[in-house]
């Protein structure tokens, strides 16, 4: 036992026959620590020095490029009720296909006969529109013979004063004439009263000339009166080719106002008349209205009302339309200090929800099940969220995307940007500065390479 005790088992275990000894202590075992640790230190310098592609990671969701190929309400314009179903939720419809009719539940329109006795309404004011401009027409037909009446009639009245103005000549003429015969019988009675005082001729021919000289004095009070009867005559005629004037000038006017009125309930009656075939216009696109059809092509889903009878209000949401051929898109959200990295035509990489694949940030290339993209557009005002919307658009030159997508489904997105060594990446963390970014060369840049500018 003490021989034992005292032997040193490990210059005792090389000639020992337990094996366990030489298995728990591994005494000839050689160490390769140094090796390891000096091959793990030449890969991470390796590792140090590869390309390394800056990139921004945000999440986003599957939408599309284009409003019209988004989801779209189906609203109805009028209030009414449901009357019947055409279609379930979940059916594919076509463009114009009738989605459900409502019934009317305004009194204003239960009338059945409703567009027939609006179409009444407009015959009859067009028949009165007709009506009035015959009235018009009499009327214009009336003044134009009133007024070719009144040339006729004062033509005749000028032809008459001429005349009257002749006579009047006339008998200006008479009595001038008769004033010289009084003058020479005024000498004459003169010199006979001489010639009877010296008694050269006898009081019998002075009485002849006296009475002589007596008849041309009446002659000329005759003369006078005959001119100043002409003249009357004359004023009278002018007062009544005046009368005339006044007479068919009130006449002329009267007819133009009757006509002038009738052309009134024309234009009156013809504003009834647009005014009625816009009810009607409206009926009859009330009419059509009952029946709710499909803007677009797509699957219907969201039915917000159900049910016969069920009443609908203006603007109320009956289904939604969900289109079938649609432009995706990823809107994804990126901070305010990686905004100014975003551009248009800015490479994106995508992992979409539902579809596997293996990501390297760093190695886009060497990534597996992502796809490609291009920012379409970015938006300059900051969103609810305190971040900046950013769409993206499927690459074409790139991997297509999946056929299963479907909007609101999410989408992580990694913007591609400079490629540095590793070692830089690293030391831009470490300090906390903004990444390196190329802008995309414009297409019509004929010189670039394809390549990014910085």
């Amino acid at each position: 036992m003490e021989k034992f005790i005292d032997t040193n088992i490990e210059e005792a275990l090389p000639d020992t026959r337990w094996t366990a000894f030489k298995r728990i202590y591994r005494i000839q075992h050689k160490n390769n620590v140094k090796q390891w640790l000096l091959g793990v230190l030449i890969v991470l310098i390796v590792v140090l020095f590869l390309p390394w592609t800056q990139n921004i990671r945000a999440k986003g969701t599957v939408t599309t490029l284009r409003q019209e190929h988004r989801p779209q309400e189906v609203n109805t314009l009028i209030a009414g009720r449901i009357e019947k179903w055409y279609v379930k939720e979940g059916d594919f419809v076509k463009a114009g296909d009738t989605l459900l009719q409502l019934g009317e539940v305004k009194v204003d329109y239960f009338d059945p006969e409703l567009l027939a006795r609006t179409q009444q309404q407009i015959v009859a004011k067009q028949q009165s529109i007709a009506g009035y401009k015959g009235k018009a027409g009499t009327a214009e037909t009336q003044a134009r013979a009133l007024n070719e009446a009144r040339e006729l009639k004062l033509q005749s009245l000028d032809n008459k004063l001429q005349q009257q103005q002749l006579k009047v000549v006339s008998d200006s003429t008479d009595l001038i004439a008769v004033e010289n015969e009084l003058t020479v019988y005024k000498r004459q009675i003169g010199a006979a009263q001489l010639m009877l005082d010296s008694g050269s001729i006898s009081l019998v021919d002075f009485e002849k000339r006296k009475v002589g000289y007596q008849n041309a004095l009446a002659k000329r009070i005759s003369s006078e009166n005959k001119l100043m009867q002409s003249r009357q005559e004359l004023i009278a005629l002018r007062i009544e080719k005046n009368s005339v004037v006044q007479d068919y000038t009130d006449k002329i006017s009267k007819a133009e106002g009757d006509r002038f009125s009738s052309l009134s309930s024309v234009a009156t009656t013809e504003a009834d008349v647009a005014k009625l075939q816009n009810v009607y216009a409206s009926y009859d696109i009330r009419n059509k209205l009952y029946y709710i059809l499909a803007p677009q092509n797509g699957q219907v889903t969201k039915a917000r009302k159900e049910g016969i009878g069920e009443m609908v209000k203006e603007g109320d949401m009956i289904v939604e339309v969900v289109p079938n051929n649609v432009q995706y898109a990823v809107e994804m959200y990126v901070e305010p200090m990686d905004l100014p990295l975003m551009s248009i035509g800015q490479k994106v990489r995508f992992v979409f929800d539902g579809f596997p694949a293996i990501v390297f940030s760093g190695w886009p290339s060497s990534s597996y099940g992502t796809f490609g993209g291009k920012v379409a557009a970015v938006e300059t005002s900051v969103s609810y969220n305190g971040k900046f919307r950013v769409l993206v658009q499927e690459d074409t030159t790139d991997r297509h995307w999946p056929e299963l997508l479907r909007m609101g489904g999410g989408a992580s997105g990694i913007a591609l940007l400079k490629d540095v060594p590793v070692y830089y990446e690293l030391w831009r963390n470490i300090n906390g500065f903004p990444p390196e970014y190329y802008k995309p060369v414009p297409a019509t840049d004929k010189g670039g390479s394809g390549k990014k500018e910085k």
